[in-house]
């Protein structure tokens, strides 16, 4: 990391040391930094590997650094070369230390002559973090197998060698070889119509971190869906994803008009099995999606509105650190919604802001006091627990408080400029507050005070006179839960016929925690939850009646949570097994059968409930 200097914001001042060590990295940016990689990979699925070499460009900082050090996590290291301005290649000694549990293994390498590129032949293991191997039944067409990518937080470092730290950007260029009739996507520019010919390349010429690098293979078709985008998928998806994200070129003229234009040249969208992890990914140029949005209404296109949104905070300027993570995800988050009122109205954007900030108050409370601030102290926690609905929840609340007190075109005019200071950058919460402090408050003073503005990045909690959007129709809504619950309104007279899916989530979402089992009984047999092909509103149904003691649900929220590898949409109806002795004896001999068609993040997040369910934790 190049030397920055201390930031004086206000009363803060963070010293330099803060700034440029990432605890979840072995790498030693400040001695040298990769600027380039090249990979030549053969794609093996029979044995769940990718092997081939990683060619790494050079930028040696420092003139007495004796080794280049890059983080690893379960790869197997045949040789190490390193090669000369002139291309000739040498043996380079490396060492490969133990496993670290969290950060994999430290592959330092001696390069005391300092060469201006390091290759290095590899090969991953079938267990790598990052990477999910699917057999052809495992796939909705049951033809081809299928091999996907996830490399947020630090799991690129089980499929790449590198300097696994957001903080660190580089360019690169890929061949990826593969059987024929696999199609292989990355994140980069892909080609709709390259023939399936067992033999890809890709170019991403703008800098990225590693988490952003993406790769994906299988039975994947392609529908165009504008002037600039398209959806892959498997055959029999593809069509249903065309038409949900067929309004996809007006989401990114709407947020060219907010922010500037899209930097990145395509936006596809690869729709996954459903064993993908998260919702969606924001790999640059090529989206990775969960089909759990594919209702057939575009209720859940907000998806891509987020996933869009990282195009500008995130892709463009990102989070140095996991800690700083906010400033990917509640940046986006606060677009995403900006993005949504542009294209589908300030009802619906008002709608998912009050959703998100209801979910937030009702569970901030119970977490650690430095969880709850956007920017917390040092806390040893893993990489992958830096992504909560704080980052995302509390940082875009904060954005609209901002846009509130400023005025929405001062704060626009603010954004858009600070997306392009920064661009292709990677940096902390105090640089941004810096450049927040310059040319926002400093040129508009009197609208709200730096304090009030450090609260909300320092402190926990939310701050008192935060703002919320208002919702006639939730109001309406909070009134019939109200009489529902009361007894004085029947299921069936609930006006929720034309409820779209937030609107359920929100009539869901607050209900008590173990609501009453006759009121579940009632609201089943009103409106069929169970059974639901909305998984939005299936995790919250299934959730609520196990918790209420609904036995004749259990076989369809099994279903749902096996079939289901969206860890937001499974690990709800997992905790509500887990909470009662039988239903716990339930949910681990479902995971049992369903565990090999879960990616192993799930897999992780899954056996951590019911570790804790057995030891008696909450």
């Amino acid at each position: 990391m190049r030397a920055i200097p201390a930031l004086a914001l206000g009363a803060l001042v963070l010293p330099l040391s803060a700034l440029a060590a990432d605890p979840h990295s072995y790498a030693q940016p400040n001695e040298v930094r990769v600027t380039h990689l090249d990979l030549d990979l053969a794609i093996d699925f029979p044995h769940k590997a990718l092997d081939g070499t990683a060619t790494l460009s050079l930028d040696w900082k420092d003139p007495n650094a004796p080794a280049l050090v890059l983080d690893t996590r379960d790869l197997k290291i045949a040789k190490v070369e390193g090669l000369d301005t002139a291309g000739r290649a040498s043996a380079l000694k490396f060492a490969l230390a133990p496993r670290d549990k969290e950060l994999g293994s430290k592959l330092t390498i001696q390069a005391p002559r300092h060469p201006a590129k390091v290759r290095i032949v590899y090969a991953t293991s079938p267990q790598a973090s990052g990477l999910q191997w699917l057999t052809p039944a495992q796939t909705a067409d049951k033809k081809l197998p299928f091999m996907f990518s996830q490399s947020e937080s630090i799991h690129a470092r089980s499929w790449v060698p590198l300097q696994d730290s957001p903080a660190i950007r580089f360019t690169y260029t890929a061949h990826v070889t593969a059987p024929k009739d696999v199609r292989v996507v990355m994140s980069a520019i892909n080609d709709a119509k390259h023939p399936l010919d067992g033999d890809f390349r890709f170019d991403q010429p703008h800098p990225i971190p590693s988490y952003l690098l993406a790769i994906g293979a299988g039975d994947i078709a392609v529908e165009e869906t504008g002037p600039r985008s398209a959806v892959y998928a498997e055959p029999s998806v593809v069509g249903k994803a065309a038409h949900e994200f067929e309004d996809t070129e007006k989401l990114i003229e709407a947020t060219e008009q907010l922010y500037g234009p899209y930097a990145w040249g395509r936006y596809d969208i690869l729709v996954l099995p459903p064993s993908f992890p998260y919702g969606g990914m924001e790999n640059p140029n090529m989206t990775f999606a969960t089909p759990t949005v594919l209702v057939g209404d575009k209720s859940l296109v907000s998806l891509v509105s987020h996933e869009l949104a990282h195009s500008w905070s995130g892709n463009l300027v990102t989070a140095a650190s996991w800690r700083d993570i906010w400033l990917n995800e509640g940046f986006t988050t606060y677009v995403q919604g900006r993005i949504t009122e542009a294209v589908y109205g300030k009802a619906l954007a008002d709608e998912e802001a009050l959703l998100s900030a209801r979910a937030l108050q009702k569970s901030i409370g119970d977490m650690p006091a430095n969880s709850q601030k956007l920017a917390p102290d040092p806390r040893g926690v893993g990489a992958d627990d830096s992504l909560s609905d704080v980052a995302y929840d509390k940082g875009s609340w904060f954005l609209r408080t901002l846009e509130q007190r400023f005025g929405r075109g001062t704060f626009d005019e603010w954004l858009k400029a600070y997306f392009h200071r920064h661009a292709f950058t990677s940096i902390t919460t105090e640089q941004m507050l810096a450049d927040m402090k310059a040319n926002l408050f400093d040129t508009h003073p009197g609208k709200m005070s730096w304090d009030e503005a450090k609260a909300w990045v320092y402190q926990p909690g939310i701050p008192r006179e935060a703002p919320l959007p208002t919702s006639l129709r939730f109001q309406t809504i909070d009134k019939e839960r109200a009489d529902f619950l009361a007894g004085t309104l029947d299921a069936n007279e609930l006006d929720a016929k034309g409820w779209n899916t937030q609107e359920w989530m929100y009539f869901l979402d607050r209900l008590p925690d173990a609501p009453p089992l006759s009121k579940m009984k009632q609201l089943d047999a009103a409106w069929h939850l169970t059974g639901t092909p909305n998984a939005e509103i299936g995790m919250r149904w299934y959730s609520h009646a196990i918790a209420a003691g609904d036995k004749n649900v259990w076989e369809d929220a099994r279903e749902h949570m096996t079939r289901i590898g969206r860890m937001y949409l499974t690990l709800p109806v997992y905790k509500a097994f887990a909470a009662t002795p039988e239903g716990l004896a339930y949910a681990e001999a479902a995971y049992a059968k369903a565990k090999d068609g879960y990616h192993p993040m799930t897999q992780g997040a899954i056996e951590s409930i019911l570790r804790k369910a057995r030891q008696g934790k909450k």
